[in-house]
């Protein structure tokens, strides 16, 4: 067996971060670990730049990119922040929460990034290598999960090597990711209202504690909004069967709590362990001998509905 380290990862040390950031200044993408899932980043304020990310994940140019910040003033500068943003802003930065804003007219932020909406995702990331990297460079960073578009998300350096490979210039191997599940998007409506985009780790009711107002209820239009909206996503190349107490012949079984599986998201029922876990099974899954996946029940609860939402997709 290979185990030698692909030549373009390295640890995100000072040389690690000075190679970083001389990469991400030419224009080229450097992978990177954040608290959610190791991002694909690339400057945002470059065509070029953003182009390179969407070669590496042949990923659709209708689907817009998140743009990571290292702080609130750094997001007002790209975007129209009102009284609810910037709550939102305070009590969940640096964090899993991306908001949906409008986009100032004089953003300095490529086109691409937005996919010709008048909106920007925004979001200040926790995880210190990527804070340290958003500083050194000095440049809001378009980062998408670093991993092939439709595929299971990275939660480390060797899923972004075996994904992407080549395709990105460089990878800062950071560890394992601690939340496991990409961040919570929020649209924030002008003149009032808001919807959940795609759930994560900051729920629907630690964001309506803040606002002090229910979601809104009207439905959206079909338009892609934001990131993981696909209907096909985070798919691991093989049929996944949901809500399995037990594996069917064929089947590589993913457990969670009584259910015992090849795996387990978590044997004691924790959710916040299996939204940590749940890429990685996902990655064990589709590189087992079984042709067919199945995934234990999961509560539809508190960020249960996260994990739901992923596996959904991954099962279309």
């Amino acid at each position: 067996m290979n185990t030698q380290t692909p030549p373009n990862v390295q640890v995100p040390d000072t040389a690690g971060l000075a190679e970083a950031v001389r990469v991400l200044v030419a224009g080229g993408t450097v992978a990177v670990p954040t608290e959610t899932v190791y991002g694909l980043a690339a400057r945002a304020d470059r065509a070029d730049a953003v182009a390179g990310i969407y070669r590496a994940k042949g990923r659709p140019d209708f689907n817009p990119l998140i743009v990571h910040v290292p702080d609130l003033a750094a997001a007002e500068a790209l975007a129209v922040f009102d009284p609810r943003a910037r709550a939102l802003g305070v009590a969940f930065w640096p964090g899993p929460l991306t908001m949906v804003l409008p986009r100032r007219n004089d953003a300095a932020i490529a086109a691409a990034v937005s996919a010709g909406l008048p909106t920007v995702a925004l979001r200040v990331p926790a995880h210190p290598v990527m804070r340290a990297l958003l500083v050194a460079a000095g440049l809001p960073l378009a980062a998408p999960s670093a991993n092939r578009s439709g595929g299971v998300s990275p939660t480390s350096a060797a899923h972004v090597a075996a994904s992407l490979g080549a395709r990105v210039d460089l990878i800062l191997d950071g560890g394992s990711t601690e939340r496991g599940l990409e961040s919570t998007i929020v649209a924030l409506r002008p003149g009032g209202g808001w919807q959940i985009l795609r759930p994560g780790p900051v729920t629907e009711a630690a964001i309506a504690a803040v606002l002090g107002e229910a979601p809104s209820e009207e439905p959206r239009g079909g338009a892609i909004e934001a990131p993981g909206q696909l209907a096909s996503h985070y798919a691991p190349g093989k049929p996944v069967r949901l809500g399995a107490v037990a594996a069917e012949p064929g089947e590589f079984l993913i457990g969670f709590g009584a259910v015992v599986g090849d795996v387990s998201l978590s044997p004691s029922s924790d959710l916040a362990e299996a939204a940590a876990r749940l890429y990685a099974c996902l990655h064990e899954a589709a590189a087992a001998p079984e042709p067919r996946i199945a995934v234990a029940p999961i509560p539809e609860e508190g960020v249960g509905a996260a994990i739901n939402d992923r596996l959904r997709r991954a099962a279309v």
